[in-house]
């Protein structure tokens, strides 16, 4: 194990200074503002608030802890076609990893404008943009090292030195991305859409003097749901998404079954998405009135299960929409 807490600290430096990969949720569905920014304010409601919370590997000395809070909601209705949406949105994003040694923290807003296709508003185009101010520290004195092992653990004195005791960066970035959406009755939805970010690509300068460039980050993801039933809806969604030389393919769905009643909805969500060649993502998920709870959790297939012991990491997403009770807007992409 205590390997294992070497190694994953030399793997995450190797990341950073060669490919920069962004950290990434498996309910990428539940976290609309990092899938895209011109999902901002693309929902049936006066304002939505998103949570998420992710735990990757934690049998490694809690290799990677990262978490999101974020609101967004519609603008200008009253000074807009009815079949438009302006929406602009707010999001704080925190990255911690290597036991909390390295931690990432961004703020971001975000805007995005949908044009409708038709004159209910069911087909609409739309594209976002994003500005975000990210800091990031890295702590020395957190970080255990190969020649601090001894048999009673890490108890040595390490033989590195920094010319600071703390190293720090910061930097403005953008990012931006296009969304189509198109329902033909109101139990269903279809959504495709791309974004990239890092446009801008920004450089990360320590001042230590080292300098590391944030490669851009595309992806293409699409999905929907669909009426089985009375009470039953298939919801499908899947992405891909590539940053530098790193690609990542995750795709899945889930059923949700609902109880029908109008005055205080219930539904429950039973379902799994795959990461290619890395995991299986089982997903259970509760919904009651305005409020949404899912929870995935990673099982790793990949030559990573030796290591993580096959248990990739728990991830919560936390939605509450705030809609009045009688309101019958157009479908929105739910997943």
């Amino acid at each position: 194990m205590r390997k294992i807490v070497v190694i994953a600290c030399l793997y995450f430096f190797n990341v950073l200074s060669v490919k920069a990969q962004d950290p990434h949720f498996s309910q990428f569905f539940a976290s609309p503002l990092t899938l895209n920014p011109a999902f901002t304010g693309k929902f049936n409601g006066n304002f939505r608030i998103a949570g998420n919370y992710r735990d990757q590997w934690p049998t490694i000395n809690r290799a990677y802890q990262t978490s999101t809070a974020a609101i967004d909601f519609p603008i200008l209705r009253n000074k807009i076609a009815s079949n438009d949406i302006w929406g602009v949105g707010l999001m704080g994003y925190s990255d911690k990893s290597a036991a909390g040694a390295v931690s990432f923290n961004y703020i971001s807003l975000s805007t995005a404008f949908h044009k409708g296709l038709d004159e209910e508003g069911y087909s609409q185009i739309g594209a976002g943009f994003q500005a975000t101010y990210s800091n990031m520290i890295i702590d020395p004195s957190n970080l255990k090292f190969e020649d601090q092992l001894t048999p009673f653990g890490f108890t040595g004195v390490t033989s590195e030195t920094f010319a600071n005791s703390t190293l720090k960066s910061s930097y403005f970035d953008m990012n931006a991305g296009l969304l189509y959406t198109t329902s033909t009755t109101d139990r269903n939805n279809l959504y495709v859409g791309v974004s990239v970010y890092h446009i801008n690509r920004p450089k990360q300068n320590f001042n230590s003097g080292a300098e590391f460039l944030i490669n851009p980050r595309s992806t293409i993801h699409a999905g929907g749901y669909f009426g089985l039933g009375q009470n039953t809806t298939l919801h499908l969604s899947a992405l891909y998404t590539s940053q530098a030389k790193a690609h990542e393919t995750v795709a899945g769905g889930a059923f949700e079954f609902s109880t029908g009643d109008p005055y205080n909805p219930l539904s429950l969500y039973a379902g799994s998405w795959i990461r290619l060649n890395d995991a299986i993502i089982p997903y259970v998920g509760i919904e009651f009135n305005s409020f949404r709870l899912g929870i995935t959790y990673d099982i790793n297939t990949s030559v990573l299960k030796t290591a993580s012991e096959s248990r990739g990491g728990l991830e919560i997403s936390l939605i509450y929409l705030n809609k009045k009770p009688d309101s019958k807007g157009v479908p929105c992409p739910k997943f």
